[in-house]
């Protein structure tokens, strides 16, 4: 596989989301242009226990998806923050998966003072990682 090479300030810009709201899972759509990367798209998360879950409010999926096409973008990947968990996919993540070719962002903040964020991709039933490169 590819690895997927994102631009510094978009990977601040999704961790500066993550931050946003410590205590829950943020989540929405990162798009993608033909330079690759290119614009995310928060969407509010009404899981009954956003702590620990996500769940995109559909109304905001269908804007966002609406915006990207306008926009001339695709969607590349789905990403969300898990506050107190490593950046890997939970067996939520997993049975939630709505969007079969889309990579999952998984944004950790269980690390004092050190954000990490990583890449997964479906193959078959298991998720496998993505190299993520960050490019200055």
């Amino acid at each position: 596989m590819t690895p997927l090479k994102m631009s510094r300030p978009l990977a601040t810009r999704l961790l500066f989301e993550a931050q946003k709201q410590p205590d829950v899972e943020v989540c929405g759509f990162l798009s993608a242009s033909d330079e690759g990367p290119h614009e995310i798209y928060p969407v509010a998360n009404i899981a009954a226990e956003p702590a620990r879950r996500f769940e995109m409010d559909p109304a905001g999926q269908i804007a966002a998806m609406k915006a990207m096409r306008e926009n001339g973008e695709r969607l590349l990947a789905i990403y969300h923050s898990h506050p107190s968990a490593p950046p890997e996919p939970s067996i939520h993540d997993i049975e939630g998966l709505g969007y079969p070719d889309a990579l999952y962002l998984i944004i950790s903040l269980n690390i004092k003072g050190v954000l990490e964020m990583r890449a997964w991709q479906r193959d078959g039933e298991a998720m496998v990682e993505r190299v993520l490169t960050v490019m200055d």
